[in-house]
């Protein structure tokens, strides 16, 4: 069931952040719902990567990878991207994801595996970081556009 909120409490786009926001973190993986599910991997991936990288990233989804399998949530992932038009950051995850998901499992019962680790994790997060932030943008103008999926918004 969607939330309910006064027009009047989303007329900018700061508001429409903070409420959509508040829906997504609010569910978790996986949901029956695509909107929610694209939104709330989209808003986790930037989150998490302007956290602490990849290597954060990594942590935060390990749980839900190892359940569902890193196939489905990178196909996820990369979709919610490009569905956003985040082409770019959908490569950099074509490119490493599943090299980065192998080093980091391999890490798990192997510590002479953290240099190849962290060599793919810089690789990564460097072309994050020359994209410049443009996912912040990209991220907010998906939820102005989908905010009114999510949640009702009736009038006084």
């Amino acid at each position: 069931m969607k939330p309910t909120m006064n027009r009047k409490d989303l007329l900018t786009k700061d508001d429409i952040w903070n409420a959509v926001i508040s829906v997504v973190c609010a569910c978790d993986l996986p949901t029956t719902d695509s909107i929610l599910g694209e939104a709330f991997i989209a808003f986790h991936y930037y989150s998490e990567l302007e956290s602490g990288g990849h290597e954060t990233l990594l942590s935060w989804t390990e749980s839900y990878s190892k359940e569902h399998g890193i196939e489905r949530y990178l196909n996820e992932l990369i979709t919610a991207l490009e569905k956003i038009g985040a082409h770019d950051y959908a490569m950099i995850e074509r490119k490493y994801g599943h090299e980065m998901w192998n080093v980091y499992i391999a890490l798990e019962n192997d510590a002479s595996q953290e240099e190849e680790f962290y060599k793919v994790i810089e690789k990564a997060d460097g072309e994050y970081y020359q994209l410049d932030g443009k996912l912040e943008q990209l991220v907010e103008a998906y939820f102005i556009k989908i905010h009114t999926d999510l949640i009702d918004v009736v009038d006084d």
